[in-house]
């Protein structure tokens, strides 16, 4: 995964600490300090020499350092799809003059990250295109994410107040638009679950232009992941996409137990794969079913709902709630399965495949399904990469990237099971993909049941994980360590990793910074479903407005996740 020396060499001899790149200690991928005047060149060669062809923007993100000179970082995280190489680059800025140069042009996938972090740091980037806030409203004051922002400020939106694109507010008729009108397509529309707003020029039926607006359920979890000990964060994390929160926290724990050195029992990694697998299953079932019921075929969502219902059943016996359920902890999880939860599993892997059996005899060949989905908001494989896109969405383009293979965790590597791949980059694709994939995801819950021993579900090492509640009340050390670990929380040692799982839209990153202390100093999530959907409004002209609800179902935005 790590870029190689030769190709570090390289980079050090073009771009020696004369011209402003300086290699810089990192213990997870390799890094680079970067003068702002240099960062286009260096991110265009980065990009297209084939000896690196770092083509996807994964993340940009911002880190404040107030007692530093040049106050911010910017920092930005490159994957090569060719090569299974991953960079950082850091773009160190002064609070009296917070430019960047924009790499919108370089890759399409800066545009909403660079938005955010103009929204959260107050950074500018040069040659943006549309650098308004994101996240947060027009009438918002400060950026939330630096360290002298209160924690408890709000502010409100009022009315008129809120922020229109320029083009809605022009009248346009010439000689190919007679006459057009401008329309809100939700947040109230009931195909954008009421957190979604598509504001589209109409030319007739037809779309024209489009522009998204975001925010409605932001909830500033990475501000509040500051403010809380490194467990009390898997509750946040649940709330992300509440789809598969499993798989939330076990992408979070996943980073920080890197920083810690440490690993879950063999126990643990198990019940997290058949947890993480059985989530995806559930949030594939609700972007298919939901999207079937946005297109009037109320009929087999009824039916895979089912499969959903009793999954969430099999949580709720694990964890006690269902939607969200803060099972794991760094280190394990919460508590051990209970009793049947192997022949629950059983019962899961007999139940569900009958149930998308029945869904796809109703759906597959539907000829009214597949004349509304196929040839509908067609995304190639280079526009799908070049917008950061990954997950069901970007294999349904022809991209067989799925962390689990390329970076194997939790034992991935050692699972039989396949990479479901479609060509088109249709509606109809991301369905056939995410089909396939609970079918896979099945295969792999079967072959960890095999694997299930027992054993203890979290590990011993009392610097992480509280000790044994028998112990705490009998023994004077375990409970001075239960004490300090409920009131000051891990001390996870200083470093910064970029940890990163497949999540059900996709890559799951935290970016995760410890200052020694009991809280994360910085945690930035990268959301799969956030450059998802920032290449929805440019898919949209040239559709209908029909088209354009079956096109939202099949990228399966999840408010909570693209929000945060």
């Amino acid at each position: 995964m790590s870029l190689s020396e030769e190709k570090r060499e390289l980079l050090r001899r073009e771009f020696p600490p004369a011209r402003g790149v300086e290699e810089i200690p990192s213990q997870d991928i390799p890094t680079f300090r970067v003068d702002r005047e240099v960062l286009p060149e260096l991110a265009r060669r980065l990009k297209d020499d084939p000896q690196f062809d770092f083509k996807m923007l994964s993340d940009v993100c911002g880190v404040d350092w107030p007692q530093r000179q040049a106050r911010f970082d910017v920092v930005y995280h490159l994957y090569s799809l060719t090569h299974n190489h991953r960079l950082r680059l850091k773009v160190p800025v002064a609070e009296h003059d917070p430019v960047v140069p924009s790499l919108y042009g370089v890759w399409k996938a800066a545009d909403w990250f660079e938005r955010e972090v103009f929204d959260m740091f107050g950074v500018r980037f040069a040659g943006h295109p549309n650098l308004k806030r994101i996240l947060c409203h027009p009438s918002f004051k400060g950026h939330a994410l630096r360290k002298d922002y209160d924690p408890g400020q709000r502010w409100l939106l009022r009315e008129g107040e809120q922020d229109e694109p320029a083009w809605a507010r022009e009248v346009q008729e010439d000689e190919d638009h007679f006459e057009t009108q401008v329309l809100n397509l939700g947040p109230s529309h009931p195909a954008t679950h009421g957190t979604l707003r598509t504001v589209v020029r109409l030319d007739g039926e037809v779309i024209t232009r489009a522009e998204c607006e975001i925010g409605y359920l932001h909830r500033c979890f990475e501000k509040m992941s500051e403010q809380h000990t490194w467990n009390q964060i898997v509750p946040y994390t649940d709330r992300l996409n509440y789809c598969s929160a499993m798989m939330n926290g076990v992408g979070y724990v996943l980073a920080v137990e890197r920083l810690l050195g440490v690993e879950a029992p063999p126990r643990a990694q198990v019940i997290r794969v058949i947890l993480s697998e059985l989530s995806r299953i559930m949030d594939h079932i609700v972007c298919i079913g939901a999207n079937l019921n946005d297109v009037g075929a109320m009929t087999p969502f009824l039916y895979v709902y089912q499969a959903r219902e009793e999954i969430y059943s099999l949580l709720e016996a694990c964890a006690g709630g269902r939607l969200t359920i803060s099972y794991v902890r760094v280190g394990g999880l919460a508590n051990d399965v209970p009793a049947g939860f192997e022949e629950a599993v059983r019962y899961l892997l007999r139940r569900i495949p009958p149930l998308v059996d029945d869904m796809e005899r109703l759906i597959t060949e539907n000829r009214i399904f597949r004349q509304r989905t196929e040839g509908i908001g067609v995304v190639s494989a280079e526009d799908a990469v070049d917008w950061g896109w990954t997950g069901p969405c970007l294999r349904a383009s022809g991209v067989p990237y799925d962390v689990r293979k390329v970076a194997p965790y939790l034992g991935y590597e050692t699972y039989d099971f396949k990479v479901p791949v479609a060509t088109t980059g249709d509606t109809y694709a991301r369905y056939l993909v995410r089909v396939e994939e609970i079918r896979q995801s099945l295969k792999i819950v079967e072959q960890a049941l095999q694997r299930l021993a027992p054993g203890p579900i979290i590990t011993d090492n009392h610097h992480v994980a509280l000790p044994p509640k028998d112990k705490v009340y009998t023994e004077m050390e375990a409970l001075i360590w239960h004490f300090k670990l409920i009131m000051e929380g891990i001390k996870v040692p200083k470093g910064e990793v970029y940890g990163f799982t497949e999540g059900a839209n996709g890559e799951l990153g935290f970016y995760t910074i410890s200052d020694g202390g009991g809280s994360p100093y910085r945690l930035h999530c990268r959301p799969p479903c956030f450059a998802v959907f920032q290449a929805y409004p440019h898919m949209l002209p040239g559709h209908m407005i029909a088209d354009a609800i079956a096109i939202l179902g099949s990228l399966n935005i999840i408010a909570g996740e693209l929000d945060r």
